[in-house]
């Protein structure tokens, strides 16, 4: 009986779990992989939850560059404590599709202690695709540092792609909106006075006229 490592079972699994209507939906959208199973994200999540942690096995599923599944399994299996901060700066610089970047900076990235200076740096990258990175690990991140992915986003808006546009616009808006429901408390009990005072005049000269 043939006996196959863990790797090659993956691939047995991806292959078992296939659907063809899909991986030529994907094709169609000119993601260019040599292998696309069709699989969708909580199917490849599923077989995460089956396999350990393994930084060994993360690699190689990682340098699986020809396999759509492999890259995306990868980010989902590998330790975070294992991670260094250079080979994280270089997994965001290789991812080569929305799709990688997007789970490689939820599944992984955003968990590290150096993630806020990671995307920071990445903002200022020549290549789209990184910068794409880059904005899509600020937006795991903007809840907890609004004021420093500000000034990036804003800095990034003047010159971003289609690709990047829409993310530094949900960046912006988040972060409005952040600021303007911390200062409500104060402005209520501040401002409010006045502005009764306000619209009680308004309506007064009205009924006036």
């Amino acid at each position: 009986m043939t006996e196959f490592n863990r790797f090659q079972q993956i691939k047995r699994n991806f292959f078992a779990m296939r659907n063809g209507i899909v991986a030529d939906t994907i094709r169609r959208g000119g993601l260019q992989y040599k292998m696309i199973f069709g699989l969708n994200l909580p199917q490849i999540a599923d077989i995460a939850a089956t396999l350990p942690h393994s930084r060994e096995l993360a690699e190689e599923l990682w340098a699986d560059i020809r396999t759509r599944e492999s890259r995306l399994l990868s980010p989902m299996v590998y330790p975070r404590e294992e991670l260094t901060r250079e080979r994280a700066a270089e997994m965001l610089r290789e991812a080569q599709t929305t799709e990688v970047a997007d789970i490689l900076c939820h599944r992984l990235l955003r968990h590290q202690p150096y993630a806020l200076d990671l995307a920071l740096e990445a903002a200022t990258a020549s290549d789209e695709m990184h910068r794409y990175g880059a904005f899509r690990l600020m937006s795991n991140l903007v809840y907890t540092y609004p004021k420093e992915i500000k000034p990036f986003a804003e800095a990034e808006l003047p010159v971003a792609t289609a690709l990047i546009l829409p993310l530094c616009l949900n960046l912006l808006q988040e972060i409005e909106f952040m600021f303007a429901e911390a200062e409500l408390p104060v402005a209520t009990a501040l401002i409010l006075p006045l502005c009764l005072n306000l619209l009680q005049e308004i309506e007064f000269m009205e009924e006036e006229q």
